[in-house]
């Protein structure tokens, strides 16, 4: 599996009681063995796609005025959401004060229009919507991982640590992830070289040989948010578990009006005054329909230990 590590299947500690109210409960789960990417999909690969397949993603295409009945018609042109650092401090409850939807942002222009990826073939490709990543993973062989195998993966085989590499955020004062230093949104410090995304493999590895698990870009999981404590005690068993198979199973209370998935990770606008989400436990669930300058994923293949 060219680019690709093999984790064995296990049993581990998925969630955490400490940190956010989504994380709990922390619960014991067994996966069994997978190969995943050992970093995210880069320009490069997806650009590789699109020559081969064509595809056009989401954020390139007009929305469908049926799909939002009450949306002003001019604001469903081809965009997407970029994060745009304000000049100074802001309310820290309103995150449209930092997120816009920005006209002719995409894959190809993550800042929007007069932007380009030129030099940024090995960073990871951004303004991906769930089905744009899908389309990746059917067109590679590959899928998309269960949270289940994120998290555990993430991990690198460590258990009971706060963070994937050990209970330090920057030990010895080393960068171990591509998150954001400073007060967010306003002042990012770039301590640990960069401002917004970085190539894969920037930072080391965990134990299992995978990069950024951990910052720099969330990354879609197959399953459909929900509750833990619903998916332990309900639709799902401990044993390779899974957040429902279709949307609806989704409680509409945490769904809103549009299905969300979960991602994985954290990224390079992980803060510790606002979002300490650079943690295999942490969650998020992201609408199906959206996708953002700071969102990418990596693909999985199940079984084959031998290949």
């Amino acid at each position: 599996m060219e680019d690709m590590a093999r984790v064995e299947g296990g049993v581990f500690t998925m969630g955490s009681d400490a940190h956010y109210p989504e994380e709990k409960p922390a619960h014991q789960v067994r996966v069994d063995g997978f190969w995943i990417d050992r970093h995210a999909v880069t320009n490069r690969q997806f650009g590789r796609f699109v020559a081969a397949t064509g595809h056009v993603t989401l954020a390139e295409r007009p929305a469908d005025p049926a799909d939002y009945p009450s949306a002003d018609p001019a604001l469903l042109v081809p965009s997407s959401v970029v994060l745009v650092p304000p000049p100074a401090r802001v309310d820290l409850r309103n995150h449209y004060n930092w997120w816009q939807y920005v006209a002719g942002a995409d894959w190809r222009h993550p800042r929007g229009p007069g932007s380009s990826i030129e030099g940024m073939d090995e960073h990871p490709v951004v303004h991906v919507a769930y089905e744009d990543a899908l389309a990746y993973a059917l067109w590679a062989g590959k899928e998309l991982p269960t949270e289940a195998e994120w998290e555990y993966a993430s991990k690198g085989g460590s258990e009971g640590t706060e963070f994937a590499w050990g209970d330090e955020l920057v030990p010895g004062g080393r960068y171990m992830a591509n998150t954001w230093q400073g007060e967010f949104p306003w002042e990012n410090q770039q301590l640990d070289g960069f401002m917004f995304t970085a190539p894969v493999g920037s930072f080391p590895a965990n134990g299992y040989g995978l990069h950024d698990m951990i910052g720099n870009v969330w990354e879609w999981t197959c399953d459909w948010y929900q509750e833990h404590g619903r998916i332990q005690h309900s639709c799902c068993t401990l044993d390779n578990p899974r957040g429902g198979e279709e949307a609806a199973s989704i409680d509409p209370r945490e769904q809103a009006s549009i299905p969300r998935r979960v991602t994985k990770g954290g990224s390079h606008a992980c803060a510790p005054n606002y979002c300490r989400r650079y943690r295999p436990a942490a969650r998020m669930a992201q609408p199906v329909d959206t996708s953002t300058s700071h969102v990418g994923f990596r693909c999985v293949v199940r079984g084959q230990p031998g290949a």
